[in-house]
């Protein structure tokens, strides 16, 4: 899915009214995103995405009665349209693993800039997953490579090139740990991306996720 040509309406939820106000101005005045409604609690948030099913909700990871994981479980189980975009103020892989696991489209650290928020929700609106680097690297200790029935073979080069991919390695880093040329390098990922049904290095790790090559 591309990029959106209409306004991105979102729902943005946080329980601190200080911060939830400067993402909602930074989301306003960026003029392609409308915020539809806010909220300050989980049930909140999801009353909100029911009523309004916005492209985004961008949810708070930790807030009273649910947190954010419970959110996007709740929207994966109701079939609801929106994407979830995570907040955290936690450096925490164990949960982006969960968040991604659930279902979440994306997670963002609560003190990105935030221009970084703007752009993620962009992405996420577009089709895209987001996972910061800073928080990608820590997914290594997370994942390892295990095949299921529903799950492409992967080659052992695709899969080492996947678990780098974990890591936050760009293709030209795993060329250069591997000792190839990045076209070889390029051709396993896009062998790997079409056997995940994705299009980049984020949706790999969270498609890899999603289908049980991880811990």
């Amino acid at each position: 899915m591309g990029a959106l040509n209409e306004m991105i309406r979102v729902v943005l939820a946080d329980d601190h009214p200080l911060y939830r106000e400067g993402v909602r101005r930074a989301l306003s005045m960026s003029g392609r995103i409308e915020v539809v409604a806010e909220a300050d609690s989980g049930r909140a948030a999801l009353k909100a995405i029911a009523e309004h099913t916005p492209h985004v909700a961008v949810v708070d990871y930790q807030m009273p009665d649910l947190d954010g994981i419970a959110v996007v479980h709740a929207v994966v189980r109701d079939k609801l349209p929106t994407r979830v975009l995570l907040l955290t103020a936690f450096e925490d892989s164990s949960l982006v693993f969960k968040a991604i696991q659930e279902g979440a489209a994306g997670y963002v650290l609560k003190d990105a800039p935030r221009g970084k928020i703007v752009e993620a929700v962009s992405q996420v609106a577009g089709g895209g997953t987001v996972i910061p680097p800073e928080l990608a690297a820590g997914l290594a200790g997370e994942i390892r490579v295990r095949l299921t029935d529903d799950t492409p073979i992967l080659s052992d080069r695709e899969q080492e090139v996947l678990r780098m991919f974990a890591e936050g390695l760009s293709i030209p880093d795993v060329a250069s740990k591997l000792f190839l040329a990045p076209s070889t390098v390029k051709s396993h990922a896009q062998r790997l991306y079409a056997k995940l049904s994705v299009s980049d290095r984020a949706a790999a790790v969270a498609e890899g996720m999603r289908r049980g090559l991880l811990e």
